[in-house]
This record gives structure tokens, sequence and C-alpha cells, in this order.
């Protein structure tokens, strides 16, 4: 049987994507969520934020212009892949364009692929090909030269030994842990809370993320019935 693992992500709201990791396990990519084209990217096994951004005009909050629903709405919802390049996201834009990111320079490339055709789709083969999908029905296969020796038995290798180290750091849930959260340790990429903590928090600032703000505000409304 599976159990949950104490060491978990939490991302600030809703409607994301499935989780996507690098062939080498190194990095973990998120794309969502359910009001905004946000990207974040996480080093794997510790977790820590590398890369975070909004594709698009950020929200600008509800009621939502049609002109913002528009462009939100021309971002492809599986646009973003890693290829065979280590430390390497590549983004499908709505402009027929591959945007190619370093994750540890942070500098950005852009490749055109289907000009005047929107990049409706993303993927990566298991060899590290890229395969993109245009809003006029073409389908093409690219092949990215890495000038990198590392082949898909290291890639393996690589990944296993991320996911030992990252078991070796955690536990699992015990068997009786039916309160979940009780048991989770918790970090957005940023910092980390114990379960006690977040039990006990009644301040938040708005800068902290939206999940935090709110477990703030419910422990200050319960202090205060008490």
């Amino acid at each position: 049987m599976m159990r949950p693992l104490r060491r978990a992500l939490i991302l600030d709201c809703d409607g994301y994507e499935t989780p996507l990791f690098s062939a080498d396990g190194r990095h973990l990519a998120v794309r969502g969520n359910a009001y905004d084209n946000s990207v974040e990217v996480f080093e794997f096994p510790s977790l820590r934020r590398v890369l975070t951004t909004t594709l698009g005009d950020p929200s600008p909050g509800y009621p939502y212009p049609q002109e913002w629903l528009d462009q939100m709405q021309a971002w492809s919802r599986h646009n973003v892949a890693f290829g065979a390049r280590p430390g390497v996201l590549w983004i499908a834009t709505p402009a027929g364009t591959l945007v190619e990111v370093d994750l540890e320079t942070r500098q950005a490339v852009e490749h055109d692929v289907l000009t005047g055709s929107r990049l409706s789709a993303l993927a990566a083969t298991a060899t590290g090909e890229l395969l993109v999908a245009g809003s006029g029905g073409d389908l093409v296969l690219l092949s990215v030269l890495s000038g990198s020796t590392q082949n898909c038995t290291a890639n393996r290798d690589t990944s296993r030994d991320a996911a030992a180290v990252f078991l070796e750091t955690t536990a699992e849930v015990p068997d009786d842990g039916d309160d979940l959260e009780t048991h989770l340790v918790l970090t957005d990429g940023t910092r980390t809370w114990e379960a006690d903590d977040l039990a006990t928090t009644t301040a938040a600032s708005s800068t902290d993320p939206t999940w935090l703000q709110l477990q703030a505000a419910i422990n200050a409304a319960q202090v205060q019935c008490e």
C-alpha cells in the first residue's frame, strides 16, 4: 500500500496541472493555476523554488476584463516541457515560438517554430526530443542539440539518487494519521512550516501566500470565539 509522506509542497491556490519532472529528476515544474497562467519550478529533492513567473499579464482581479480573459485563454495549459538538456525548461507561446529558459542563469531565448500559428501543446519524448502542436493542425518534432554527454542511463541514475535523498529527509504518515494536516511539514519553496506552527499562526501580511493568510484568519477567529 502507498502511504503519504510527511514532507509536502504546498501551492497557493487551486487548478494546477499535473507536476512535471525533468528527465534527470533535478527539477519539478508546476503549471497552473485556476486564476493565472503561472509557471513554478522547484529543485528536487530540496523543493527550493528556483523560478516563478506568469505567462502574459498577471490577473487584474475580479471582474476580469474580456481582453485579459482572451489573452489568458490563448495560452495552452499544456505548454511546458523538459527536454534532453539538463536545467532547461521549454515554454510554448501563442505567438508560435518556443522559449528556452536556463534555470541556472534565468536567461531566456526565443525560437521561431510555427510563425502565425498558436502553439497549442508541448511535450517531450522519452529520448528528449520536443513535440509541438499548432492550432492549425501542425505537428512538429524537434531535435535539440544539447552539447551534453549525459544519456538516458545517467538521467535514470541521477533521478533515482534524488528520490533516495528525498526519502531520507522525510517519513511516512502513521497508520492512524487520519488528520493528514497534523502530520505534514509544508514548504512553498521558500519557507517551511511544521503542523504546530500553522495551528497557532494568527498573523500574516499581504505579501504572504493566500493560503497562509486564510489560515491565520481562521486561527484568529477561533481564538476570539474561545
